[in-house]
């Protein structure tokens, strides 16, 4: 089992190598190559996954067997092999369920560049799940930033381009201010690795050094990341990009990508500054002001949509709020349910922008309210699992959103001066997200006319002629995956505690 310890270096490696081989190759021996090694990324850090809960504590693995200041090292624990297992199995379902889409929107001379942006995309990250290296850290959060503007803009259209545009703008200011962040951390500590940085801010802050400094490197961390996970308001950016992308791009960067950016703000957090520390800077009071800003106003910008698709990335805007309040509780519990919610969001936007594709491929390419009516009577498969997300982002129970709400609620009993703007958060959220979900839901099954009517026969012919069928077994396991969530949620919910024990 000692061998496992070497999976998430070759993981990492083997996306850089698929990118690298891919853009040589043709469309069709890309795909193949990419779901290739999304798979074996999956069946990889599955076995760590496995290792890692057996072992009971985190595993530092030093590439090339090189210490600091010379090597580069990767840390991995029990939430991080789950987040890279979870993550890899979202977008493997990703992947297929916009097979078809890739062949119909994206150029053939180009194909294989799309295929190389998500070996990159996926690389990266892993790259800042395993990472225990802030400069490492930085340099895969540019290569997802230029992998999901790429991904973005691949359609070549107005709408995409001008999406990938403001995407790069937005994310480069993100990024700019994480890099100033790590800068001025770096010139306090004289250290990258995050352990070890951690151990000389310990001793700076029971000297009382550099409290001034700290918060500010903190307080850029924070805002760069909040820009690039699209936290209100910097959220201007997510309803082009999402809206515009291809259905299999739209997936991965609205359940996967902002995740990235969210995990590695955690593990700063918890492994370079102590937790301790970030609790008395107050910061995560703004990011928990601004979870619930966005939890409210992500809803109500979705409501006015009257486009499916920009109704789907508003509500990313305010699952983002949710995520984000959940760090701003400053409480081990509050950190659980936040995990879980970045969990419960991955698998149902992916699953909602995958099904979406599918009402829209029976309803003559209209995605807006009137012209999906009915479509889920066209599309039986696709308006199921279109329903589950929908009421899994309400909070209907069995399913996983309700398990979130369920955990942030709890979690803010343990912060009385925090807990009645959670609760209030929570009840409007969850009425403004009804609003505009179950309004969807009503619309795909509303108003069928007479001479509509279609037999069993013609609803399953439908479906199959707009949809191919890994677009149907995508959203079948998506959905399983959601009801799992719901109803398995203890033992996930362990698993991150757990985790989370093991980070600092």
């Amino acid at each position: 089992m000692e061998f496992v310890r070497n999976f998430p270096f070759f993981t990492i490696m083997m996306g850089m190598l698929s990118g690298i081989v891919s853009s040589a190759l043709s469309g069709k021996w890309a795909r193949r190559i990419t779901l290739t090694l999304v798979t074996a990324v999956l069946c990889m850090s599955g076995a760590v996954l496995v290792y890692t809960v057996n072992l009971g504590h985190s595993v530092t693995y030093m590439m090339g067997h090189f210490p600091a200041p010379w090597g580069n090292e990767i840390r991995f624990g029990t939430l991080e092999a789950f987040l890279a297992t979870y993550f890899a199995g979202i977008m493997l379902l990703s992947v297929l369920g916009g097979l078809s889409h890739v062949i119909s929107d994206i150029d053939e001379a180009k194909e294989n560049l799309f295929y190389v942006l998500i070996d990159m995309m996926l690389s990266s990250l892993l790259a800042m799940i395993y990472t225990n290296d802030l400069f490492t850290g930085y340099v895969f959060v540019e290569i997802n930033t230029i992998a999901a503007c790429g991904m973005i803009m691949i359609r070549q259209n107005g709408h995409s381009i001008v999406a990938a545009i403001r995407y790069m703008v937005m994310s480069l200011i993100g990024s700019g201010l994480f890099l100033i962040g790590i800068s001025i951390l770096y010139d306090i500590t004289g250290e990258l690795l995050m352990v070890s940085a951690h151990d000389v801010i310990t001793k700076n802050i029971i000297g009382g050094v550099y409290t001034t400094p700290l918060l500010v490197l903190v307080s850029l961390i924070s805002v760069g990341m909040a820009i690039k996970s699209g936290l209100y308001p910097f959220h201007s950016w997510i309803p082009e990009t999402y809206g515009y992308a291809t259905p299999t791009a739209s997936a991965i960067l609205s359940s996967l990508v902002s995740k990235g950016y969210i995990i590695l703000l955690i593990k700063i957090y918890y492994r370079v500054i102590g937790f301790g520390t970030i609790m008395s800077s107050h910061i995560l009071n703004a990011l928990f002001v601004l979870g619930i800003v966005a939890m409210v106003m992500g809803s109500v910008h979705a409501i006015m949509q009257t486009d499916c698709r920009k109704m789907i990335a508003y509500s990313s805007v305010a699952q983002i709020g949710y995520i984000y309040m959940g760090i701003g509780l400053g409480s081990k519990a509050g950190m659980t349910a936040a995990i879980f919610h970045l969990l419960t969001h991955a698998a149902t936007k992916s699953l909602l922008f995958i099904s979406a594709v599918g009402l829209y491929e029976v309803s003559g390419g209209r995605t807006d309210y009137v012209g999906l009516r009915n479509a889920g009577y066209r599309n039986r498969i696709a308006g199921l699992a279109f329903s589950v997300g929908a009421l899994s982002m309400v909070g209907f129970p069995m399913l996983s959103g309700f398990i979130s709400k369920y955990l942030f609620a709890t979690a803010s009993i343990g912060r009385p001066s925090k807990m009645l703007p959670t609760i209030f958060a929570l009840i409007i959220s969850t009425i403004l997200n009804a609003i505009y979900f179950l309004r969807q839901v009503v619309t795909i099954y509303s108003g069928q006319d007479e001479e509509e009517e279609y037999s069993t026969s013609q609803f399953f012919k439908e479906a199959v002629a707009g949809s191919s069928f890994a677009n149907h077994f995508a959203m079948v396991l998506l959905v399983v995956l959601n009801l799992f969530l719901g109803l398995g949620s203890n033992m996930i919910v362990n698993l991150i505690s757990r985790g989370l024990d093991m980070f600092p």
